[in-house]
């Protein structure tokens, strides 16, 4: 398998095990070591260019729709702008 291949199938399991505590309710340190590990990991696949910002982010979502179901909607930046300002 290729070493690109490999970070990215275990930075999945990362995700879903982050995901999994924080769908369970698990106690806060535990949850706060799994969040940093995958943002050091996240970051260390950014910093090599072994990943874009865009395929880390569709990993995420992936994840998020198997643990917590597909979103209810899309929310576009422009959209947030426009809260955020009112």
């Amino acid at each position: 398998m290729h070493r690109k291949d490999q970070m990215m199938q275990e930075l999945n399991g990362l995700i879903r095990e982050l995901l999994e505590l924080r769908y369970r309710g698990g106690d806060y340190t535990r949850l706060a070591h799994a969040q940093g590990v995958v943002d050091g990991y996240m970051q260390a696949l950014l910093d090599s260019g072994l990943a874009s910002r865009e395929e880390l982010l569709a990993l995420v979502r992936q994840q998020r729709a198997v643990i917590d179901g597909p979103a209810t909607r899309s929310v576009y930046l422009d959209e947030i702008e426009t809260t955020v300002a009112a």
